[in-house]
Parts: C-alpha cells; structure tokens; sequence
C-alpha cells in the first residue's frame, strides 16, 4: 500500500498557517476520496482510501512537523513493508515562490525539518516529495515565524490552487510514476540552468 505523507502541526491554532500546506493538501485528497473520516493510529491520523486505482494510506503526523518520521516509521513498516518507494511525502517549501509546486524521487531535506526528520528515522532519503512554494515575493526577516503565520486573505486563492494541482500530482505520481509527474508539473525557477528539472 503507497502511504501519502502530508507534513504538518496538530493543533487548531496552526490549522491555516503556512506550514499546514501538506495537511491541506490530504484534506483536498480525502475529499476527493469521498469523504473518508481519519482515525487516530499511533503518532498520527490516518486513513485508507482509494485514490488512481490504487488503495493508499493518507497520513497526518501528529506529531509536531520536527518529529514527523517518529510518526512515519512505524506506519510505512507496518503499510508498505517499510519500502521507501512505498512513500509520497508532500510539505510547504520556502525556497520555492509562492504558487510553484516541484516533485522530486529523492534528495535532501534542504532545510525543511520535517523532512529532516523522516529521512533520519527511515534511513534514507530516496522517496518521492512534492514541495509546495511558501516563498512570499517580499524580504522576510524571521522564516521561522513567517511558516508558522497564518496565510492571509490575499494568498488563499493562490493557495487553493497550489494544493489543487498538489492533489492532481499525487494522482499522476501513483498512476503514471514520479519521472511523469516531474515533466508534467515541475516548473523552472529564473535563472536556473536549462538542464534542471
């Protein structure tokens, strides 16, 4: 079973901040789904469903975004035999503009700490993810407190319709592969080298 992976903090006060992006975007799944209600299983909130034709585990660590593979282990253990190729993680992403969403098959966590912290307890980093921009178009002088705001009024429809297309790549990630989804969704920063997806 392919666990889908949105990293986030519980909590009703950080529900619409910025760093909630991968619990938004497993929402927008379930609701896809049909509605399914999440059930509490060890350090997160789960639940199964179908999404592509294929039976998944959509995940909610509960565990606070810095602890998040304390969440995951056990779970992609017990779901998918521990395969890392089992994984999709999606999360909120500063060093991409706001509106940008970049699927990767694996890599570092590039600073993102829930990221960090599933690739420790996994034990390797070759999973695909899917970030989703945060990056604001104005100088931001503390990124921790930035994450951690709420998204304003301004910013939610280009937030809708990052987790929309999110949503969409989950879908052609598990029905088509990850090499689809990058050339289909994966879009060029200014200035980076032409090679670079």
């Amino acid at each position: 079973m392919k666990l889908i992976v949105g990293l986030g903090n519980p909590g009703r006060e950080y529900e619409d901040t910025w760093h909630n992006l991968g619990f938004m975007l497993i929402d927008r799944l379930m609701s896809r789904a049909g509605g399914k209600r999440l059930r509490d299983e060890g350090e997160a909130k789960v639940a199964e469903t179908t999404l592509a034709g294929q039976r998944v585990l959509l995940v909610k660590p509960q565990t606070y975004m810095n602890q998040s593979g304390d969440a995951v282990a056990p779970l992609l253990r017990k779901y998918g035999e521990g395969d890392h190729a089992a994984l999709i993680v999606a999360f909120d992403d500063v060093a991409l503009p706001l509106g940008m969403i970049r699927i990767r098959p694996g890599g570092s966590a590039g600073g993102q700490k829930g990221m960090k912290s599933l690739i420790e307890r996994l034990g390797g980093n070759q999973f695909p993810r899917i970030r989703m921009g945060i990056r604001p178009d104005h100088p931001v002088e503390d990124l921790a407190s930035y994450v951690l705001s709420n998204i304003p009024k301004r910013s939610r429809r280009t937030v809708d319709e990052v987790i929309e297309r999110a949503a969409d790549a989950v879908d052609v990630v598990l029905a088509d592969g990850v090499e689809t989804a990058m050339r289909r969704f994966n879009e060029r920063l200014k200035n980076e080298p032409d090679g670079s997806i």
